[in-house]
């Protein structure tokens, strides 16, 4: 699930957009007030924005340079502003996209998706390498130390503990992990991915699965605290 702060004014309109994606793969939390917007995600840190402009207390403008100053999180802007310059504007201010209300709510979800997955690619590119507790990986190498000693990985082995602790605290299903690793979708019957996560988990003493959790009927989740 992916933690999502809309900073709406419109309760209505707020509440539609809520009830919409959360039945997707967002957790969405409502601020209505413009000048709490930014201690707010200081506290919450949530995986992406949607930012409307006329707001009480401060203008959205002002929020997403505020929010920009300190935080690359994917902003989309939604406001009934149709003016180019506000447009203009709002994207120099940081912003990563600028939608016109009213919006369907399936282009709102699209939009979001394409902003998340542009975000974990420049995050892919820039990290040379991952540290979870005692857990190191290197991509520059291909290398996994597991408590200071070098963990020998196969090369699918070590692909799918790439791929899995780069999507830290977030759900992967069977067909997301064939789907990146293979470029095949899961049908059914394949137990291939169950077989490298067993054999994951008796190299890393996960005896009881912390370390890589089996969400049920969902797929499996790499717990990033879990690997002290």
């Amino acid at each position: 699930m992916f933690r999502l702060m809309l900073v709406e004014d419109d309760t209505k309109l707020a509440a539609l957009i809520q009830e919409y994606l959360s039945s997707y793969e967002f957790n969405v939390e409502i601020i209505s007030r413009g000048d709490i917007a930014l201690a707010h995600y200081k506290a919450t840190e949530p995986d992406i924005i949607v930012l409307d402009l006329m707001l009480p207390g401060l203008d959205g403008m002002v929020v997403c340079r505020q929010i920009r100053e300190i935080s690359s999180v994917p902003i989309l802007i939604l406001t009934a502003r149709e003016d180019m310059f506000d447009e203009v504007s709002g994207l120099e201010q940081g912003a990563d996209d600028y939608v016109n209300k009213p919006i369907q709510p399936r282009i709102l979800l699209a939009r979001l998706r394409a902003l998340l997955r542009r975000g974990t690619s420049r995050n892919k590119s820039t990290q040379s390498a991952l540290t979870f507790g005692d857990l190191e990986i290197s991509k520059t190498d291909r290398s996994v130390r597991w408590k200071n000693e070098t963990s020998a990985l196969s090369n699918s082995e070590f692909k799918l503990l790439l791929l899995l602790a780069e999507s830290a605290g977030r759900v992967l299903s069977r067909d997301d992990i064939l789907k990146s690793m293979r470029g095949i979708e899961f049908d059914g019957m394949d137990r291939s991915i169950d077989n490298s996560i067993s054999r994951l988990r008796r190299k890393f003493n996960d005896h009881d699965s912390e370390k890589i959790k089996t969400i049920w009927g969902e797929g499996y989740l790499f717990s990033p605290s879990a690997w002290e």
